[in-house]
């Protein structure tokens, strides 16, 4: 009787932190679709309300068009944009999620 040896599958590597004075931003759905980029990197510290303008001028046009509608996240919390005093720190973690339809 040959008895088969399980080898679970390899776990993926995980993503390299973010080098030092800077901050991995991930974009989500349309926000990726708009960059094409899963993700970047930005220098920091950022204030938070500055992140839209400093996206808009990587990629004009990109308020308008997707941050208008997004949820941000920093560091997995969701955050106001607008109404906060948050600085984003270096090796932090901000997300931008648009809008999720269903049907």
């Amino acid at each position: 009787m040959v008895t088969a040896q399980y080898n679970p599958p390899a776990m993926p590597p995980s993503p390299p932190a973010a080098p030092s004075g800077q901050f991995k931003i991930l974009y989500f759905a349309s926000a990726a679709s708009y960059t094409k980029k899963d993700s970047d990197r930005l220098d920091a510290p950022l204030p938070l309300s500055r992140l839209f303008d400093v996206l808009d001028e990587r990629y004009p046009g990109m308020r308008e068009k997707v941050l208008s509608s997004c949820a941000v996240t920093a560091n997995l919390e969701y955050v106001d944009v607008h109404g906060s005093g948050v600085v984003i720190g270096a090796g932090d973690e901000v997300a931008i999620i648009p809008p999720v339809s269903s049907g």
